[in-house]
């Protein structure tokens, strides 16, 4: 692609628009995924008795561990959402933006 294309993806509103979509949606994941953290880390710090009680009397398994297995498989969760969008919603609006600017 030259300049002349470059600079009609730019100007063209629907590119904006695209941008502005994706970026808005990664920081709402990112939000997420940074509070769950956070929350995590709290819990950590103010209630360690509670993520070290055991899940029942027989257990040798705490609360720490499945909700420590929790916070790493919403990272996945939340990068899949991230992914089907992208491939799904994100990629319509490009193959658009590029049809569009290469007539």
């Amino acid at each position: 692609m030259n300049d002349s294309i470059y600079k009609r993806i730019e100007q063209n509103p629907q590119f904006q628009e695209l941008v502005a979509k994706r970026e808005r949606f990664a920081w709402i994941l990112s939000a997420i995924m940074l509070g769950m953290y956070v929350a995590f880390i709290l819990l950590i710090a103010f209630e360690p008795q509670l993520l070290g009680t055991r899940i029942n009397a027989d257990s040798p398994v705490t609360w720490g561990i499945p909700l420590g297995v929790g916070l790493i498989v919403s990272a996945f969760v939340l990068t899949g959402i991230y992914v089907k969008r992208a491939n799904g919603e994100f990629d319509r609006l490009n193959k658009a933006i590029l049809d569009e600017v290469q007539k």
